[in-house]
């Protein structure tokens, strides 16, 4: 582990936190709780991660915001709890973790983290895992980070994931997300009835909660407000979810504020609609990288499915 940049805290009754630091004065700050990233900051020290003025620190609660890890499963399935047991579980500083196939570039601060299944998880999800999670932060401030998830059980097993992003807005009126167009979607609004994407640009009105399937690889979240253009970037994660509670959820969210649907979206890079399925042995990896441009520095080249490549501009 590169130990350039990195400071190991406690910030609530014994929980840990890593705090990584860029060059150029970025942060970024991981929970032991939940292996979260609660805080990812630029150089000038703006927040680029939504966390609700609600939200609990305090375990076996998950925290509502940063970038939350959904693992084994997203949204409610069965006896599991929502969005499985990672984000409220207690993670430890992998000292010396397996080295990533490919390897990463030098110039970063990183942090690895290790989640392993407890007795009691074993009793609602009967199956032995590793999940190693490395949390980088580039030269640039770019925050990234790399989910492992290996099957060292007797037998294959199934799971989902998200990394379930939330983003700070100026007011979700003047978000944009572009790189869905034409797209299929599930809309859990509507019992996951399949639709097809018709607008050029995503935007929002009213409550959404939607499953992109089949989505790029690199997706740009425009806040004509801020003139701020969020890119996600990800390998692994087939689709997307986005999600706004809007002025009616909101108030029924007990660590949510009502008005804070205004100043936030979500915008996942998931494996949903196609759970993975580990035979023993065999491992699983999910990349999310997230960067933060001046909305008229964005420009974003994207393969379509067929090969060919488009382009976001705004």
């Amino acid at each position: 582990m590169d130990i350039t940049g990195i400071e190991e805290t406690k910030y609530w009754e014994g929980i840990g936190q890593v705090v990584l630091r860029a060059p150029n004065g970025a942060s970024a700050r991981i929970s032991s709780h939940g292996g979260q990233v609660i805080s990812w900051t630029n150089s000038r020290e703006e927040e680029l991660l939504f966390t609700s003025s609600k939200a609990i620190f305090r375990p076996p609660e998950a925290i509502r915001g940063g970038i939350p890890l959904c693992f084994p499963q997203f949204g409610n399935c069965g006896s599991l709890e929502r969005h499985g047991f990672a984000r409220n579980r207690r993670w430890v500083v992998e000292r010396d973790p397996p080295p990533l196939r490919g390897g990463e570039p030098k110039n970063r601060a990183s942090v690895d983290l290790l989640l392993r299944p407890s007795e009691e998880d074993l009793k609602w999800w009967p199956h032995w895992f590793e999940f190693r999670l490395r949390v980088s932060l580039r030269d640039n401030g770019d925050l990234s980070m790399v989910s492992r998830i290996r099957n060292v059980d007797g037998k294959k097993f199934t799971f989902s994931f998200a990394y379930h992003t939330y983003l700070p807005v100026s007011d979700i009126s003047e978000v944009r997300i572009e790189g869905l167009e034409t797209l299929h979607y599930l809309d859990n609004l509507r019992n996951r009835e399949r639709f097809t994407e018709q607008e050029d640009a995503v935007t929002f009105e009213s409550e959404v909660d939607r499953v992109y399937l089949e989505s790029p690889d690199v997706l740009a979240v425009l806040d004509h407000g801020k003139k701020k253009t969020f890119i996600i970037k990800k390998e692994g994660l087939p689709d997307t979810v986005v999600w706004n509670p809007w002025e009616k959820k909101s108030k029924l969210i007990p660590d949510f504020g009502d008005e804070e649907y205004k100043q936030m979206v979500c915008v996942d890079g998931a494996a949903v609609d196609q759970p993975i399925t580990l035979r023993p042995g065999e491992e699983w990896t999910g990349r999310l990288e997230l960067s933060s441009v001046p909305s008229s520095l964005s420009v974003v080249h994207q393969p379509k499915n067929n090969g060919s490549s488009r382009t976001i501009r705004s």
